[in-house]
């Protein structure tokens, strides 16, 4: 379950952005969250809410947005799906392909009370 590592990561970061800016409460946490982080939803809400218990994160609302994974053809720079991991050109039929997006995995944005 690395969901439980990733909560304890990203609660340091919002911890201390709670203190250099003195936040009394947090409202909305959004999360940009590649598909190959392999990142499950429900586990990672679950621990969220484990971990937000007693802080001024207590009560939020945890937005997760998926982000798809995406590959750019070193040959004829087609950007295409990647579906199955298959990380060949849809277009050209080359594996020599680049990931460009689905490996995200940051804090987008923190809603505060005023």
């Amino acid at each position: 379950m690395h969901e439980m590592a990733i909560v304890d990561s990203l609660f340091k970061i919002i911890n201390a952005k709670v203190k250099e800016h003195q936040i009394q409460k947090i409202l909305k946490v959004k999360l940009k969250v590649g598909e190959m982080t392999a990142v499950e939803h429900m586990t990672l809400t679950a621990c969220f809410e484990a971990y937000a218990q007693n802080t001024v994160v207590e009560g939020a609302e945890l937005v997760i947005e998926r982000i798809p994974l995406q590959g750019k053809c070193q040959e004829c720079t087609n950007v295409f799906r990647v579906c199955n991991y298959n990380f060949q050109c849809p277009q050209c039929e080359s594996r020599s392909v680049d990931i460009i997006a689905g490996k995200e995995l940051y804090i987008e944005s923190l809603e505060v009370e005023e």
